[in-house]
């Protein structure tokens, strides 16, 4: 068959594991085969559910493709295969899956991109948590990192998207019920993954993901078909901002409007002029997003330079429903201006409904932040403008009055040239002087009759009197242009100032003390002062103290300092060195802001730790004091009572019965010796007291001793000779493989020897030790958790431990630069990874260097020794 066009994606979206989105896709290929469609199965994992298998009767299935890694068989897709089959549908189950390595495509969903590619329509499925935009946001419900993940794009790109959706109560009864999970299974996981409150957010993710892409493909279609209007299938609420100070009211307003609808939502947009000269206010502005974004909307900014126009224009391109909108502040005389943005935004607003808020600020002005109109350009240019325009006309006129006019006309655009060089060096009103000094000397010098301010012939008056009006045309039009670079390169130093402050909190880390002293070194060079210091007291009253500062005697108190700006009533921020121009301060606001942020940043930080050393010291000494009331009791209890019996004199043992009772007692003194083993160590990792004595290592005169623990025969190994040697430390690696060997053989099933062995992966330089066990095994979600200290998963019973064994062997692991992962046992079971980097030929430099440093420190410690034992000998003084 030859396809001349892309396949069509279909996938069913689950909210969580067991929900039944393989059957809903089972069922779909059977209605598809009943209409005559070619239907092939690519893959489809049942999981073992009886239900799910029998919906596989009937349909063809392409034999999977058999791949072996690491001595283990897998089966996966066979992509040639169903290429070759050439289906009208594919079938293809678990679009996040991991490819075995080796397989031509790392990811399945890169195998059916290619059979879209090749013209087959695909039937898949993939579950809310495996998207890769909310990895994140799972983990912190469920406290699980899913490894397996798609891109969101690919699955945005199906051609369908149906959500398989199920209530928390009836999955979980499904889960009780056995048909999601084998019944050993089925405890672990409602007592985790699948707890009400996990279900209940993992199905609001769903919802509301899928709610987005139905929304995406309303404004595709929308926008394919040319569509203006507004369909009203969800409420969104547009709100206009002035940056005025009735913004706060028309807010609440809208947010109460956005509140009655479940689905409401809330955009706050504020058109901006294009010239940047818009009368807003920038702090009314960012209070007002606070308040949008504390109410759950969002807030925009458009450039437009006619607001009503703008307004409609965002809410049409957002499908807004209604649009919220304050009373104009406009005086009534203002109106010959034009009808007002309120009355054009409801004639204009078609289908779109308009509230028209009334607020205590109308009709009272435009309440705009008063703009200079004479550009601060500084006192010598300002000097120099002024002496231009007054003095530079008659200076001009003795000038051309000694070398005798070349004309009235010429003489008029020699003045005005003045004036334009006035309007350049000094602005608007020095222009101005010197349009009206200008036109007083033309016509007293150069308009007949002259020494005369009367003008005898009309033409002389008409262009004496546009000459005035053409300089002050052209000063204003320069002292705009000027006006308009100022407020330019402040804007531009002002973002280059906050983005330098962004950059600098963000490449800071959030507790570090050189973050707020950066901040306010920041401060000093921006502001060109001398010392910054930020100030705090315990109470509004109290004495100020330096929190953080920079510079030579930073000041001690706000009564100190040139600049200062209050962070409410208990801190701020202090300045010396000059005083700041009103326009810095609310630049320097935002700094003072920052800097407070990060100082409660830190405090929190310093508080959480202190928390989470308390819980986690805490939560040892309670696992500890469970571990001695009973894991110590229960062997204590057998050594006593196998001592008792020995010194019984009203019983004799013979030999054989003797002999078991002192295998007793040394099987309890094991079992002891291994437990107060385990918490020592857990001890000293805890404490960091850890340093392991790395050196290369032979596997081969390790890996034995660590099998002295177990029964003879329960384990098999598989360490070739021809691996390199590892670098370690010899003792604490056969205790990582003692601990890890011993869990192995006693979760593993009689009779099935526990696997140990070793690989060499050459692209990383590291030797992998596994431990292969054919135990029960542990879901994926659980793994990490049975690295903690005091777990123990399942129904292990009390007598197996206190839970250490795990914690011990990854934390020595890790002290000696490897890792310690958990996997599962291709068939069942679970499989242990030691990874440790392979030791370089000949001795390692830094390992002569730790012997030296070794043997210094066991000499100092042992003469050290011999000097207070020598004291304690002679007495006191």
């Amino acid at each position: 068959m030859v396809h001349t066009a892309r396949g069509r994606l279909r996938i069913y979206l689950g909210a969580a594991p067991g929900v039944g989105k393989t059957y809903a896709m089972l069922a779909e290929a059977h209605r598809r085969i009943e209409r005559g469609a070619d239907v092939a199965v690519g893959f489809v994992e049942t999981h073992g559910r009886a239900r799910t298998a029998e919906l596989l009767t009937g349909l063809e299935t392409v034999p999977r493709r058999t791949m072996t890694h690491r001595g283990a068989e897998f089966t996966e897709l066979d992509l040639d295969a169903v290429l070759a089959r050439d289906p009208a549908v594919a079938l293809v189950d678990e679009l996040a899956h991991t490819n075995v390595p080796g397989a031509r495509n790392a990811k399945r969903w890169q195998d059916v991109e290619e059979l879209l590619a090749a013209g087959i329509d695909v039937v898949s499925t993939v579950n809310i948590q495996h998207l890769e935009s909310l990895g994140d946001v799972v983990e912190g419900i469920t406290g699980v990192r899913q490894r397996e993940t798609v891109p969101d794009e690919v699955v945005r790109r199906a051609d369908q998207i149906e959500l398989v959706d199920m209530s928390p109560q009836a999955l979980r009864r499904r889960l009780a019920h056995g048909n999601v999970y084998a019944p050993e299974k089925v405890d672990a996981a409602l007592a985790h993954y699948f707890r009400p409150g996990n279900l209940t957010a993992l199905r609001e993710l769903a919802l509301l993901w899928t709610a987005d892409r139905v929304d995406e493909y309303l404004q595709r279609y929308r926008a394919e078909q040319g569509i203006q209007g507004t369909w009203q299938a969800r409420e969104r609420i547009v709100v206009g901002l002035t940056g005025g100070p009735e913004g706060a009211t028309l807010v609440r307003r809208a947010a109460r409007i956005a509140a009655r609808n479940s689905a409401g939502e809330l955009l706050a947009v504020h058109i901006s002029r294009s010239d940047g000269l818009s009368g807003s206010s920038p702090q009314a502005l960012i209070e007002q997003r606070a308040l949008v974004e504390s109410l759950g909307g969002s807030f925009h900014t458009v450039l437009g330079d006619d607001p009503a126009a703008g307004l409609l224009d965002f809410a049409r391109g957002v499908n807004a429903t209604q649009i919220v909108i304050g009373t104009s502040r406009r005086k009534v005389w203002q109106y010959v201006y034009g009808p007002g943005v309120g009355y054009t935004v409801t004639r204009d607003s078609g289908d779109i409904d308009v509230h028209m808020v009334n607020h205590e600020h109308a009709a009272r002005g435009r309440g705009r932040i008063p703009i200079r109109r004479v550009t601060d350009l500084g006192r010598t240019r300002t000097v120099a403008g002024w002496v231009i325009g007054v003095a530079g006309p008659p200076l001009l006129a003795l000038l051309l009055t000694r070398l005798g006019g070349p004309g009235l006309s010429t003489d008029m655009l020699l003045f005005l040239a003045l004036t334009v060089c006035a309007a350049l060096v000094g602005g608007l009103f020095p222009a101005i002087a010197s349009a009206l000094v200008s036109s007083s000397a033309l016509n007293y010098y150069f308009a007949p009759p002259i020494h005369t301010f009367t003008i005898a012939q009309p033409e002389n008056i008409v262009a004496v009197a546009i000459f005035a009006a053409v300089g002050i045309a052209v000063a204003t039009v320069v002292d705009v242009a000027a006006r308009r670079s100022h407020v330019a390169a402040r804007a531009q130093a002002e973002a280059q100032t906050l983005s330098a402050l962004a950059g600098t909190v963000l490449r800071g880390a959030p507790t570090g003390e050189g973050v707020l002293t950066a901040l306010l070194e920041q401060v000093r060079e921006t502001f060109q002062q001398e010392a910054v210091a930020l100030l705090e007291r315990t109470d509004a009253h109290g004495p100020w103290q330096a929190a953080a500062a920079v510079g030579p005697r930073p000041p001690a108190g706000p009564e100190q300092a040139d600049a200062d700006v209050p962070v409410g009533e208990r801190l701020a921020l202090v300045l010396r060195g000059r005083v700041l121009p009103a326009a810095d301060r609310r630049m320097l606001g935002a700094f003072a802001n920052q800097a407070a942020v990060l100082l409660e940043r830190r405090r929190l930080a310093g508080e959480a730790a202190a928390a989470r050393r308390e819980a986690e010291g805490n939560r040892i000494r309670t696992a500890l004091l469970a571990a001695v009331s009973h894991d110590l009791r229960t062997p204590l209890a057998g050594i006593k009572a196998a001592v008792s019996s020995l010194r019984a004199e009203d019983v004799e043992w013979d030999e054989e019965d003797e002999a078991e009772l002192l295998a007793g007692i040394e099987s309890g003194a094991d079992r002891l010796d291994h437990l107060i083993n385990n918490l020592l160590d857990m001890s000293r990792l805890q404490t960091g007291t850890v340093t392991p004595l790395l050196r290369p290592t032979d596997l081969d005169e390790v890996v034995p001793f660590a099998l002295g623990g177990v029964p003879p025969g329960s384990v098999r190994l598989d360490v070739p000779e021809s691996l390199p040697m590892v670098r370690a430390d010899a003792g604490l690696l056969e205790r990582v493989l003692a601990n890890l060997v011993e869990n192995a053989v006693k979760y593993g099933p009689p009779g099935s020897p526990v696997l140990v062995k070793a690989d060499l992966l050459e692209r990383s330089g590291r030797v992998e030790l596994r431990v292969v066990d054919r135990g029960p095994g542990v879901p994926e979600e659980a793994r990490e958790r049975i690295f903690a200290p005091f777990q123990r998963y399942g129904d292990a019973p009390r007598g197996a431990g206190v839970g250490l064994g795990l914690a011990v062997a990854r934390g020595f692991a890790e002290a000696m630069g490897g890792a310690v992962t958990a996997e599962d046992t291709p068939g069942g079971g679970l499989t242990m990874v030691v990874a440790l980097p392979a030791a370089p030929s000949g001795p390692h430099p830094d390992e002569r260097t730790e012997r030296t440093e070794r043997t210094e420190h066991a000499e100092r410690a042992e003469q050290g020794g011999r000097t207070e034992r020598d004291e304690r000998k002679a007495g006191p003084a």
